[in-house]
């Protein structure tokens, strides 16, 4: 079936919220070789022990950084390398005293996707930090289906009476309408609250270890599983997708620059179509297997979930032409750098195989063996006869 933007933002939002597993021995978050800052800062990460934000601690820790994390304590930090002050609050409830009083050089705001938290952040904190950083998401965008959209382009307007009145729980309960427009909305008021000394970063799928959304995952599982693998399309549509740990470290690296300004942050830093991505798997994780193109108006006739059956790929025309094909100049030229395909495939099914045997034995997004299959099978019979 055709994938909407509804689908997209739905698909990026559920991502988002997947809870992580307590307790995880992470390997992952080792930081080796990393050469000290310059001058160390006061660090204050909203939220922090998600997905990304980790990897921000370890790595700024490993920076001469001190860290700060304010969240509500729902889910167990990882043990870290160095002493981390951890306060507690909500800020769906607007409950914010343990920041009160305090002054840090940076803030990094990871969580928020709803008005109301910048706001409520900004009037504890305005004034007592130098630099905010904002995580946006490209889903900010009005339309994705231009290839080279830079962070000009318009964004999505949020509709509603009250922005401000919107909360966490009803934005999950209409994800489809509100989840871009509510983050661009978050982009302005980031704009108004912290003026002069905002960076907003957009990054597009986040992947590797810690990855609990299984998007990126299903590839390099499907390709270790062997035998006959569709691949979407005719293998020329490009894919986008930023390592976690690419993009934590850099926004460090941000926060240690003052650098402001909004950027889209996703990668590679070269246009990745899809069979280079599935034979880059390959050529990681070995093992026998045979790739079948099979064409895009084929799969939407058989009502193939385009992002959902088949993650992270999407086709390069019409609605989502430009989904996969988001400009990052501007990043780059602010120094974003990637670790190797190969790296973050070896280490994301390293630390899969660290999961208890019933999440492994779980997919949350992606199609069945049998699914595919039964569209081989389709897609082979509709082939003319020799």
């Amino acid at each position: 079936m055709q994938t909407t933007r509804r689908d997209l933002l739905k698909l990026a939002a559920i991502g988002a919220s997947v809870p992580l597993l307590a307790g995880l021995a992470d390997p992952a978050l080792v930081t080796v070789g990393v050469g000290r800052a310059s001058k160390p800062l006061r660090i204050l990460i909203l939220g922090g022990t998600g997905f990304t934000g980790p990897f921000q601690v370890e790595y700024a820790l490993a920076r001469g950084h001190q860290i700060t994390l304010f969240n509500r304590g729902k889910r167990p930090a990882p043990e870290w390398s160095a002493d981390v002050e951890e306060l507690l609050g909500d800020r769906d409830s607007g409950d914010l005293q343990t920041l009160e009083g305090r002054k840090w050089d940076v803030c990094i705001d990871n969580p928020t996707s709803v008005p109301a938290w910048v706001r409520d952040a900004g009037k504890v904190l305005a004034g007592n930090v130098d630099h905010y950083i904002f995580i946006s998401t490209i889903s900010v965008y009005a339309s994705l289906n231009t290839p080279g959209l830079d962070e000009t382009a318009a964004l999505a307007r949020y509709t509603g009476e009250d922005a401000f009145a919107e909360t966490t729980k009803t934005l999950m309960a209409d994800v489809e309408n509100l989840y871009g427009p509510l983050k661009a909305a978050s982009e302005a008021e980031a704009e108004r609250q912290f003026a002069g000394i905002t960076t907003i970063i957009r990054p597009g799928f986040i992947v590797g270890p810690r990855d609990q959304s299984d998007r990126f995952t299903y590839w390099p599982r499907r390709v270790a599983a062997g035998g006959d693998m569709l691949v979407p399309g005719d293998g020329h549509d490009p894919v986008q997708f930023i390592d976690a740990r690419d993009l934590a470290e850099w926004t460090i690296r941000m926060a240690e620059a003052k650098q402001t300004g909004t950027f889209n942050a996703t990668g590679p830093d070269f246009s990745l179509s899809t069979a280079a991505m599935v034979h880059g798997i390959h050529a990681t994780l070995g093992g026998p297997i045979q790739l079948h193109l099979v064409p895009t108006q084929f799969l939407r006739d058989q009502n193939v979930s385009f992002g959902g059956d088949l993650p992270i790929w999407l086709p390069a025309e019409g609605e989502t032409a430009g989904f996969a094909a988001v400009s990052i100049q501007r990043a780059l030229d602010a120094g974003l750098s990637f670790r190797p395909l190969a790296q973050t495939v070896s280490d994301l099914m390293q630390w899969f195989a660290t999961l208890p045997a019933e999440r492994q034995a779980e997919s949350r997004v992606g199609m069945t063996r049998e699914r595919e299959a039964q569209l081989l099978a389709a897609w082979a019979r509709a082939q003319p006869k020799p």
